[in-house]
Formats: C-alpha cells, structure tokens, sequence
C-alpha cells in the first residue's frame, strides 16, 4: 500500500476564489440575475457547478438555465483565471508538492471541478506534473462532502489511508476525507474560515500551506 497526500483544488493550490466569483457574476448578469450577493457565491464554492448553480439560481437540478449558467461561467473563467493561473499560486505550494514528491508520497486531485476544467486549470499553472490522478466532479456519482470521491483515490492509487491525508480549504473536503477513512487537513487562507472548519474536525488547521507539509513529513519520520 502506498501513502499519498490529496489536495483540493480551488482555494487549496490556487487562489482561485476571486476569480470564481467574476465567473459567477457573469454568467449571471447573463441570464439576468442580477440580485444574486458575492456571498451568495461564495457560500457555494467547493460544491459542483450544477449544485451551486441550481441554489443561485432558486431552481430544480436538470432545470435547463443551469446548463446555460454552466456554459457562460466556463467562457468567463477561462477568460478571468487561466491567463494569469501561475501567479495565483499560494506560497509555498510549489516547494510544498515538490519536497513530498521527494519523500515518496503519492500526489493527487480530488476537485469539485470537471476533469477537463481542473486539468485546464493545472496546466496554466504548471503543476499538472506533480499529481498522479486527477479526480473531477463527474467522475463520480456523489461530489463532496460524499466519501466516493476519496474512496475513488485510495482505490485507484492503492493508499494506505491511516498513512495518506486531503488537505483542502472547505468542510466538504475535509468530511469526504473523514468518512473515507483519511486523515484530514484544514487550511484556512481558503473559502472556510478556522471556526468552520472546526467543525468537521480535522487533525490539523493551519493558516499557512508550508507548515500543513511540513506537519506531514514529520508524521512520516515516525513511521
């Protein structure tokens, strides 16, 4: 068995968020919403775009303004974020995948983006890479916080998940972790604030990416 570490994507990599929020607003001003709050918004980030979009939007799931919201938010975001995808890097991220590549880990992605849209993302940034599996949001059944996505890594990765951590920025991440049977890591410098990510009791919080790796490699030492 092997010991991986999976990363979120948006929010945990790259500073995504503000440029999500634009998408948003876009592809809402587009269909003529416009009463709709950049809080609004961003208490959605970290579901899939169709979730998002049908809470945004007051509508069923399969309603078809949401496959029309879906389209415009891709042109914005591919327009906003991917351009400048390299320099909205967190610190200490580069060196961060690096040192654990180093250590033997096994990289990888489990996002609530599409496949296409995270390898997109991944790529602009030059960190496609570093990650083993890339994991998207229709790549399964149940997005996050359902545990399918996790168990989808550990299966298709052979970890060893008392040994392998998630490290993301929203509880969504965190309890698909959890009830995955991984261990689980909060950053804070995300969407979810430490008070919320409290509550889905991650083994570590911290507001700083270099000191959650730096944690796991200790962890490495006494095994």
């Amino acid at each position: 068995m092997n010991n991986g570490v999976i990363f979120d994507l948006d929010g945990t990599l790259i500073d995504t968020p503000a440029g999500i929020v634009e998408g948003f607003l876009y592809s809402l001003k587009c269909l003529n919403y416009s009463d709709v709050s950049v809080l609004d918004i961003r208490n959605t980030i970290g579901l899939p775009l169709e979730k998002a979009f049908a809470s945004l939007l007051n509508v069923e799931l399969g309603n078809e303004l949401i496959s029309l919201a879906i389209k415009n938010y891709h042109k914005a975001f591919n327009e906003i974020v991917l351009p400048k995808a390299k320099n909205l890097i967190f610190p200490g991220v580069v060196e961060g995948l690096t040192n654990l590549k180093e250590r033997g880990y096994i990289l990888a992605i489990a996002t609530s983006k599409y496949l296409k849209s995270a390898n997109n993302l991944l790529s602009a940034a030059e960190l496609l890479n570093y990650f083993e599996l890339i994991v998207g949001a229709d790549l399964v059944k149940q997005p996050k916080p359902h545990p399918e996505m996790g168990l989808l890594v550990i299966e298709k990765l052979q970890l060893e998940p008392k040994n392998s951590f998630m490290i993301g920025d929203t509880t969504h991440d965190l309890l698909m972790a959890k009830d995955a049977g991984l261990r689980s890591l909060g950053v804070t410098y995300g969407i979810h604030d430490k008070s919320k990510l409290e509550t889905a009791e991650p083994e570590l919080i911290s507001d700083n990416f270099n000191s959650v790796i730096q944690y796991i490699l200790k962890q490495n030492l006494r095994k």
